[in-house]
């Protein structure tokens, strides 16, 4: 490498110019909203449609600092106190809180932090449900990273757990949860 570039000088400073957040008039939740249905993800709003998003799970693993304010529903809320793998895939759901959702991009970002558990958790079971308060929303991926425990392991969601074979059939649930419930809070 050093013989290919010897002489080839100093390397150009990239240009900085990107959108780095969107106009004032922007609904960023409207945004965020779309698209995550676009992604397949279901959407409730306010704190009484966790009951709704959890449905009928009998069984949901939450991270053990999460507010006694979301376990709300019938289900059994096991505090993930270093859970087995195969205790986590025998839930029926993972309801946990989040550190930053993207609008533009309708992905949901956790960093490991408050309410959010560990990546197991959020990977394992095949239901996924988590808040997004509206203080955590924003345009663009350049207003989330600061937000964001760079030191932490972190997992970006947007949609279900998705891909596609070579045929493009795709498939749910193979790298994570099939089914994804967000509940966003106005708080």
């Amino acid at each position: 490498m050093r013989r290919a570039l010897e002489g080839a000088g100093e390397a150009p400073e990239p240009p900085r110019e990107y959108r780095r957040s969107l106009a004032a008039d922007v609904d960023i939740t409207a945004m965020l909203i779309d698209r995550l249905v676009d992604y397949k993800a279901n959407v409730h709003h306010g704190l009484a449609a966790i009951a709704e998003a959890i449905g009928d799970a009998k069984r949901v693993v939450v991270p053990t600092d999460l507010s006694e304010d979301w376990r709300i529903g019938g289900a059994e809320f096991v505090p993930d106190i270093s859970l087995s793998t195969a205790d986590l895939d025998g839930m029926d759901a993972v309801l946990t809180g989040c550190a930053a959702a993207v609008a533009v991009s309708g992905t949901i970002m956790l960093d490991a932090g408050a309410a959010q558990g560990r990546r197991a958790v959020t990977l394992v079971p095949d239901h996924h449900v988590v808040v997004v308060r509206r203080d955590q929303i924003v345009g663009h991926l350049a207003e989330a990273l600061p937000m964001l425990d760079r030191t932490a392991p972190q997992t970006w969601i947007s949609g279900p757990s998705a891909t596609s074979d070579i045929e493009l059939q795709r498939v749910e649930g193979v790298h994570g949860p099939r089914r994804l419930d967000v509940v966003l809070l106005e708080d």
